[in-house]
């Protein structure tokens, strides 16, 4: 391994967790450092590989993104985060940029201004870097980030849960699938609970955002007759808090179904059935 090959490595989990958050996809987001990977041994001469490597990896996530808009707008149905799975668990501020809810969040900031918060409220960039990374005016870059900070802080949860908090209510969701009673599931939700499931025109899903307590209670215990006649439950760590994941008799993920707490209650639902995005829970 060169020197240049142990500095980039140095900063290879940075340069993941930029384009992760950017993209939402750890495939793009792998396919992003590698192609940054390339760039910094084609290069002369770098002073200062964090910067670089930093800029080449914002620019190259804008760009993606600016394409990306077109193909979401045609995407059948919610689009969700690829999963990311967590083997440590993360601390408060590091739950708060990889939640699935997060990123949900980003999806409705335009791609400079997701860039410019991203650099200056999760990695601590100062202005003048981030001016230079993404190639605007400082001034324009202290708005981009007011405007979304102020976004970001709105439609955040008020009472974040925490991990054992999330876990224990995780079972009680459970149970009340087990039993399949409408009234016990109703009692977990919030009043304004969302539930958003990713099928991506490749699986069945609702192709609109399901609310109010009571349909997205007869939503999941419906969902539950879909299943397949033998399937399997695993708990597992997925952007930071436990998620269940479903497989068929096959051994195949089915599905994989997350959820955030707000003041004591499941606030929203994420369900991903895309078959795309499950690709990393296949067995060999």
């Amino acid at each position: 391994m060169t020197m240049n090959d142990k500095t980039f490595e140095t900063y290879r989990p940075l340069m993941f967790s930029i384009a992760y958050r950017m993209l939402g996809s750890v495939m793009d987001a792998e396919d992003i450092v590698q192609e940054a990977y390339l760039r910094y041994r084609s290069a002369d001469h770098v002073e200062a590989p964090k910067a670089f490597l930093t800029t080449v990896v914002t620019r190259l996530c804008l760009d993606q993104l600016k394409s990306a808009r077109t193909q979401r707008e045609s995407y059948i149905g919610p689009w969700l985060p690829e999963p990311l799975i967590t083997t440590s668990m993360p601390t408060t501020s590091e739950y708060d940029s990889i939640s699935m809810a997060f990123l949900v969040l980003l999806e409705s900031l335009s791609p400079v201004e997701r860039a410019v918060f991203l650099l200056r409220e999760v990695f601590d960039y100062d202005y003048s870097e981030i001016a230079r990374i993404v190639g605007k005016e400082e001034t324009a870059c202290r708005q981009a980030f007011h405007r979304a900070k102020v976004h970001v802080a709105e439609h955040r949860p008020r009472f974040q849960a925490s991990p054992a908090e999330h876990e224990q209510m995780l079972q009680k969701f459970i149970e009340a699938c087990t039993v399949g009673e409408l009234d016990g599931l109703t009692s977990l939700l919030s009043n304004d609970v969302v539930l958003m499931s990713d099928g991506g025109g490749k699986a069945s899903a609702a192709t609109r955002p399901v609310r109010t307590p009571n349909h997205v209670a007869r939503f999941l215990l419906g969902l539950l007759r879909q299943m397949p006649l033998t399937f399997s439950v695993e708990i597992l760590q997925i952007n930071g808090r436990a998620a269940v994941l479903v497989r068929d008799d096959q051994g195949n993920p089915f599905l994989i179904q997350q959820f955030e707490m707000d003041a004591g209650k499941i606030s929203a639902f994420y369900l991903i059935r895309n078959p795309d995005k499950l690709q990393v829970f296949s067995r060999s």
